[in-house]
């Protein structure tokens, strides 16, 4: 019988394994190294070994068809899959991947359902990690076990005991068990296809992770019918930067550790040969971190923390402190008993911030290259980080530069976010702007994620570059919309990535779905879309004046549905009231509209009895504001729709619809109130009680100090203190009158 190649058992991101490992590939210098890993991605390898990759990172396989499933392998510098690679490049020899091929990985996932990150995908297998290791958990066990362990031999067997147990306590148990033999019997079978190209056991080592070793030491190996017969989907693959944050367990990554950013300063200390260096570290970053941040923190109290953590771990009956030790150390010592004063700087401190870095021409997809490209070319670089930061941008020329490209630098840089969001690639959310700088003037929250990359990547499927993607997403949704309003929105989309082209066929779409029939909503929002692109001007570089008939065309056939929509329910008005708020803005907006259409629909809803009262109060609240509505004529419908015998959800459900714009206006009118007295006054009990509801959501929406105006108002009217109206108006409700009210909320007003 065959020997064995010498298996070396590791956690997937453990600093001592990683450190081990090298110390035994100096030893035996062997001539093959095989990884768990997935073997149809081999031709990443000399990547990684490029001087100018720095991790963390990760390689990224996924499907090539809609939707897209994808699977990740990610590695820290201290991770022993990535030292052994490393190692292998140094001496020149082969490192191969050995697990299943990325695009059986796939298929499976598909099948059960669910996407993986290359490592057991079930989290039961940790969660019997911590009841076996009991106290803080299996992180600390293995911690103090294992990390701290300079004896090769020691972290060897121990790593090997600890996994073979784990095994014998799960296996079969997991959901995820079936896959778990597939996978170890095709590692077996690379490992048979080693010996059969001529290597030697004793020149062969192994690295996978510790739960593997007795099952690749048992289990039969693939026959090569069973390879062909596995499932399997096209795939494409690529390399890609990762963050500390996505290697922690605290992401959700099933294989990862609670403190990356900690362990990082681990694997610096093994490196070292410099024992109690990382405890120092830890408490001294956290430190400086806080004097940062504008809390002193003196040498003494770094000292004594690190003297307490000692002590702790002696305590323990460990002999150097493990991470639990270091924090509760930095609260006592540094925090002064509390976490929450120094929580900040231990986030820092454990998990860190740091993200890899890819050099040009290492394995990317093409839109990739072009993300990076672009980042370079338009100065936003520094905008790669994990923190989100601010930039603000001017969208008009900057007649201050030499050159063209750099006086439009911002407008570039709105395109570049732009198309990103249309590509759904989560870089940049756009900030909402002020009415005075709308048009030219934009702030975004800029944040780089991991889960951002993957979005690049996955956009891919839909072009090679990021305009080309973003051309295609915005054709995808013209094609597909069946309301105007969708295709009125990829028009806005377009005029905002700069793609005129984008915008002159979503235009067509937009005008053969005009000649339908659609409802006020659908109008507008069209409306509300076209009037944003057209109040951009040529600021944009796209034409828009095509669009102005457009826009006019939806606005006429608006102004006629306005009154005949109006005839409706109260779950319907509000709907109306949204499409009557975008109309009136969209007229304001564009001169070229012609606003004696729109005054007179609002009349007519204003002045109509037939229609839902809440429309009419808004229809004359925007008459007011326009000053289409004088103090007479506001008397006059305030007296007629206030009157007594006037049913309390017809009187009050127009006030409320009044009282949702010119706050102040109607403060101001003191008649106003008197009428609005007198129908209370009018009101039997019951009738009372249903007036509450809608009079306490129009006066939801008013603030404390325009509460107190309408109190004084009240307080001349009803003869009595101001005072004492405004503490009742703004004073909370006791239980027993919102329990009225709640009960009330679904009273049926036969509606």
């Amino acid at each position: 019988m065959r020997e064995d190649p010498v298996y070396f058992g590791i956690r997937h991101l453990s600093p001592a394994g990683a450190w081990h490992l090298r110390k035994l590939l100096d030893e035996i210098q062997p001539r093959l190294l095989l990884i768990e890993g997935p073997s149809d991605l081999n031709g990443l390898l000399p990547d990684l070994l490029h001087p100018e990759t720095q991790p963390p990172l990760a390689i990224l396989a996924y499907t090539q068809e809609i939707p897209v499933h994808s699977i990740l392998y990610p590695f820290a510098a201290y991770s022993p899959e990535y030292q052994g690679i490393l190692w292998a490049g140094e001496h020149g020899i082969e490192s191969r991947f050995i697990d299943l091929p990325s695009e059986v990985f796939l298929a499976l996932s598909q099948k059960r359902g669910k996407e993986t990150d290359g490592e057991e995908s079930s989290t039961a297998v940790y969660r019997e990690l911590d009841r076996q290791a009991g106290g803080d958990g299996h992180e600390t066990f293995w911690e103090h076990l294992l990390e701290h362990n300079p004896s090769f031999d020691a972290y060897r067997k121990g790593a090997a005991s600890f996994g073979a147990q784990l095994r014998q306590e799960t296996a079969g148990l997991d959901s995820d068990w079936p896959e778990t033999v597939i996978r170890e019997a095709y590692m077996r079978y690379e490992i048979e296809q080693a010996f059969s190209q001529g290597y030697q056991p004793n020149e062969i080592v192994v690295v996978t992770g510790s739960y593997h070793v007795e099952g690749l030491k048992s289990i039969d190996p693939m026959t090569e019918e069973e390879r062909k017969s596995l499932p399997r989907v096209p795939t494409n693959s690529t390399l890609m930067p990762y963050s500390f944050y996505r290697l922690s367990s605290r992401s959700g990554y099933g294989a990862g550790n609670k403190a990356p950013a900690y362990y990082s300063l681990l694997w610096e200390e093994l490196c070292g040969e410099q024992p109690g260096l990382a405890a120092e570290s830890y408490l001294s970053r956290i430190a400086v971190w806080q004097r940062a941040h504008g809390t002193p923190v003196s040498s003494a109290e770094v000292i004594e923390a690190v003297r307490l953590a000692e002590s702790l771990s002696k305590i323990r009956g460990w002999e150097i402190p493990a991470l639990q030790d270091l924090r509760d150390a930095a609260i006592t010592c540094l925090g002064h008993g509390e976490f929450a004063g120094i929580h900040l700087a231990v986030a820092d401190t454990e998990i860190g911030t740091e993200i890899g870095t890819l050099p040009e021409g290492v394995s990317r997809t093409s839109i990739q290259e072009d993300f990076y490209r672009q980042l370079k070319e338009l100065k936003l670089e520094k905008y790669r980080a994990l923190s989100a930061q601010d930039l603000s941008l001017d969208l008009r020329e900057n007649r201050t530069v030499k050159s063209q490209k750099a006086a439009f630098l911002d407008l570039e840089r709105s395109f570049f976010l732009h198309r990103l969001r249309v590509l759904g690639v989560s870089l940049g959310a756009l900030q909402p702007g002020t009415q005075e700088n709308a048009t030219w003037s934009e702030k975004w929250i800029v944040r780089w994620t991991p889960e951002a990359e993957i979005e690049l990547v996955e956009a891919a499927l839909s072009g090679d570059t990021i305009l080309y993607a973003a051309n295609f997403k915005l054709r995808e949704r013209a094609e597909k919309a069946s309301r105007i309003d969708e295709a009125a929105s990829v028009i806005e989309d377009a005029f905002l990535c700069g793609m005129s082209s984008a915008a002159n066929y979503a235009t067509s779409a937009l005008q053969g779905l005009a000649v339908e029939a659609a409802s006020l909503e659908e109008l507008a929002l069209t409306a509300q879309h076209l009037s944003t692109i057209l109040q951009y001007g040529n600021i944009r570089q796209v034409d828009s004046a095509p669009l102005k008939p457009v826009l006019e065309q939806i606005y006429f056939r608006s102004c006629l549905l306005l009154p005949g929509s109006c005839v409706c329910d109260n779950s319907a008005a509000k709907v109306i009231l949204g499409a009557m708020e975008r109309l009136n803005a969209a007229q304001l907006s564009n001169s070229f509209l012609d606003p004696e259409s729109w005054l007179d629909a609002l009349h007519q809803v204003a002045g109509r009895d037939d229609l839902n009262t809440h429309t009419s109060g808004y229809a004359a609240a925007i008459l007011l504001e326009r000053g289409q509505m004088d103090s007479q004529a506001l008397a006059q419908e305030v007296h007629r729709r206030l009157s007594p015998g006037t049913p309390a959800d017809l009187g009050s459900g127009w006030f409320e619809g009044l009282s949702m714009k010119n706050h102040y206006a109607l403060i101001a009118r003191q008649s106003l109130w008197q009428s609005l007295s007198d129908y209370l006054d009018s009101l039997d009990d019951e009738e009372f009680k249903r007036a509450l509801v809608f009079l306490r959501r129009a006066f939801a929406d008013f603030s404390s100090r325009e509460r107190d105006e309408i109190a004084e108002n009240l307080g001349e009217i009803w003869k009595i203190n101001t005072q004492q109206v405004s503490e009742v108006i703004n004073s909370p409700l006791t239980g027993e009158a919102k329990e009225m009210l709640e009960g009330l909320d679904d009273f049926d007003f036969d509606l």
